[in-house]
């Protein structure tokens, strides 16, 4: 869903992609930064202490932000490339099970709504991996894309109310995989 505002905003993500190449360090430099930030909030979840969901969300939002970053300076350097989109995808995945895996160890929600909102999210990306492999795209197919989910972990988190934020996160993602099957399957040229 947020990916429909991209065309809007591309004046000032290339204004920031702009800036972050003008350091030197590669795109696949800031996907690895986005994944120790997601690592960052991971553990500060775990740890569970006295407004870790506030510093948690913080550190999340920053992960978030370096996951806008990389792939922003890749497209100024025109450094696009199919390896570095591979291991963006792929740290995606591992920040948001490192994510959840913090927020089930810091008792912030059932595990069962936690492993329900994480297997969720996973075959959101899942089936958009597979229907592109077979020629039909989903970027901004569904309400719940990864930029959604996390957006609702740090925010609805840094409000204080967690476990609601990961029963969110399992209703959207359960929406969009469902929206992304039917779109997918009406796309499918046999």
């Amino acid at each position: 869903m947020l990916n429909n505002f991209r065309e809007g905003l591309k004046p000032i993500l290339q204004k920031i992609g702009t800036m972050f190449a003008s350091t030197g360090l590669s795109a696949n430099f800031w996907t690895a930064i986005g994944l120790v930030f997601a690592f960052a909030s991971a553990v500060i979840y775990a740890l569970h202490f006295e407004y870790s969901f506030v510093i948690g969300g913080i550190l999340l939002l920053v992960s978030g932000f370096f996951d806008i970053v990389d792939g922003q300076v890749a497209r100024v350097t025109q450094k696009t490339s199919k390896k570095g989109a591979f291991l963006d995808s792929v740290f995606d995945k591992i920040a948001e099970v490192a994510i959840f895996l913090g927020i089930l160890i810091g008792g912030y929600s059932e595990g069962y709504v936690v492993l329900l909102a994480i297997t969720l999210s996973l075959l959101v990306s899942y089936t958009r991996a597979r229907a592109e492999s077979l020629g039909v795209q989903l970027q901004g197919i569904g309400i719940g894309e990864r930029a959604e989910r996390l957006l609702v972990i740090a925010i609805v988190g840094i409000a204080g109310f967690l476990n609601y934020a990961v029963i969110i996160v399992a209703i959207i993602a359960g929406i969009t995989f469902i929206q992304r099957i039917i779109a997918t399957s009406r796309n499918i040229k046999d």
